[in-house]
């Protein structure tokens, strides 16, 4: 590894999936890595593997939907990390459990879980990260820092068939809009502010998905580049470059790793 994120402070969301996945490259690339997850056993494993490798890693067990609870692991961050350079949050739902599906069918319950968990989230926890990075001396490079939201390939490009779910579709969009408003306001303040929209992922997420032999052989289609679902490395990678200097003069963006999804 380059060092890309060299002595940066990085918070990430999440312990499983994408966010294992860049949390591991993350520090492979030199962060100091802060983990705020829902989940304690995984969370605790992957603390232990990263500095099983020699990496940084500390931790916040945390609910995200709790706007107290969220304060307080963003402040146990900026602790830990001395300044938060980077936030990448991850942690989000597929509300199907709960009632998401056809606007038609979809369940208050489901969209207000879905709704809450996966876009009021972000609006807690970057509010919180912001008020920390507003306050921070420019790093070496000019940058206060950076702030790297998940989105969703469904979030602009539908499919109807197998992903009728159309609060996590609302949800996912609404990042997309609400970063690029964020983008705006904050790249005066030299803090950068992007969108990762990924495709279909093997993650715990889409443990349905991977078991579905209609849909398996629809990727090989749908996601051409892959010919099934995408490997969370794939998105960790793209996640790091977005998150270090390499993308310094990038804000505003949403940036899809689908594998040929959206143009196929």
């Amino acid at each position: 590894m380059c060092g890309r994120l060299a002595e940066k402070g990085c918070l990430i969301t999440g312990s499983t999936g994408i966010a294992e996945a860049t949390a591991l490259l993350s520090a492979k690339e030199g962060a100091r890595v802060f983990l705020i997850g829902k989940d304690a056993a995984s969370v605790a494993s992957l603390i232990g593997r990263i500095r099983a490798e020699g990496g940084h890693c500390d931790s916040r067990v945390a609910d995200l939907t709790d706007s107290a609870a969220t304060e307080q692991a963003v402040e146990a961050g900026a602790k830990s990390l001395g300044r938060i350079d980077a936030l990448f949050h991850v942690a989000g739902i597929s509300g199907r459990k709960f009632g998401d599906g056809p606007l038609h069918q979809c369940t208050e319950e489901g969209w207000d879980i879905t709704l809450d968990t996966n876009l009021k989230s972000a609006f807690r926890l970057c509010g919180a990260v912001l008020r920390y990075m507003l306050k921070q001396p420019l790093d070496a490079n000019g940058i206060r820092g950076t702030i790297l939201n998940m989105s969703s390939v469904l979030a602009f490009s539908p499919e109807s068939h197998h992903f009728a779910t159309h609060a996590y579709a609302a949800s996912k969009a609404a990042i997309i809009g609400l970063g690029t408003a964020m983008a705006a306001y904050y790249a005066p303040y030299k803090i950068r502010v992007n969108t990762i929209a990924p495709g279909l992922v093997r993650t715990p997420m889409s443990a349905r998905a991977q078991k579905d032999e209609e849909l398996l052989k629809y990727l090989t289609e749908k996601q051409p580049l892959a010919e099934t679902l995408i490997d969370p490395a794939e998105i960790a990678s793209a996640a790091v470059f977005l998150l270090s200097d390499e993308s310094r003069a990038t804000t505003g963006v949403v940036f899809p790793v689908d594998a040929g999804w959206s143009v196929s």
